[in-house]
């Protein structure tokens, strides 16, 4: 028979003092995060008559690891409030608050590459609101990391007109975008034919489960089938970097295994020898 506790004068305390001292961790953490985004747009503004801010940022990004997104709400941030304490809600504010008050990043139309490609790899910046994210801070993760895009923007991209007439893509796609993500393959003017799966081993953000994989569609356009006769383990477990949907080198020499031809990456974060890359985070 299980013994009831009984709540006495000092274990009520106990009880409030304990989520006291939660609520107050979690309120400094907010407000750490905000007051940080403060000083990196303030600290990234002082030079940015040294250099077009768009260069600027650019650069930054890539030799922080950061993306152009996150820097430019940050300088956003400063332009907007270069008194901080003038902030709606205080220090109540999360920074996901913050980005609702600052104007959206333009989009710039997109202006594809030249040639046809008989090997296509897709990394798309999917745009997921509420899709997937629980907390504020992994919520916020996403939407300071690139510019996303609908699937309808995504649709509309030509890359029909890059592809060979007999080309493959392949396509990395998170759980909550693996129904949608047939709508682009269409448009693009391929068809499915099997995947590939990412054990990234360290948990990661999600919503009804944590999400620790991701999936990697591959389609083909015409008759495309491998070069190779050698058959790739569908399962790839390769512990996650920290850096924001960085993709292990492993993927790249896959495709490379499987097929020969012109290679072609869509927003790409970094150029690869023997590839054409399209990407606004390349550092060129």
């Amino acid at each position: 028979m299980s013994k009831e506790i009984i709540k006495d004068e000092w274990y009520d305390l106990l009880v409030e003092d304990c989520q006291a001292i939660i609520t107050e961790a979690v309120f400094a953490s907010r407000w750490a995060l905000v007051e940080g985004y403060w000083y990196l747009g303030k600290r990234i503004r002082e030079d940015s008559d040294k250099m077009p801010i768009t260069k600027l940022l650019q650069r930054v990004g890539v030799d922080m690891g950061k993306s152009e997104s996150t820097l430019w709400y940050a300088v956003q941030f400063y332009d907007k409030f270069p008194n901080i304490n003038t902030l709606p809600e205080g220090k109540n504010i999360s920074w996901r608050k913050v980005i609702e008050l600052l104007p959206q990043p333009k989009r710039e139309d997109i202006i594809l590459p030249k040639g046809k490609y008989r090997v296509i790899l897709a990394d798309c910046p999917w745009k997921y609101g509420n899709m997937q994210h629980t907390t504020e801070e992994q919520k916020t993760t996403i939407d300071t990391h690139y510019p996303q895009m609908s699937i309808e923007e995504l649709c509309e991209m030509k890359v029909i007109d890059l592809s060979a007439e007999n080309a493959v893509l392949f396509m990395w796609v998170t759980s909550p975008f693996l129904e949608k993500v047939f709508e682009v393959i269409k448009a693009w003017g391929f068809e499915y034919k099997t995947s590939m799966i990412w054990d990234k081993v360290k948990h990661n953000v999600g919503y009804y489960v944590s999400v620790r994989h991701e999936i990697l569609l591959i389609c083909t356009k015409g008759s495309c089938l491998p070069d190779s006769n050698k058959l790739i383990d569908s399962v790839q477990t390769i512990e996650r970097s920290d850096i924001h949907s960085q993709k292990p080198e492993r993927f790249y020499e896959i495709i490379e295994e499987m097929y020969n031809g012109d290679y072609l990456e869509l927003f790409s974060r970094k150029t690869r020898k023997g590839w054409k890359s399209f990407g606004n985070q390349i550092n060129e």
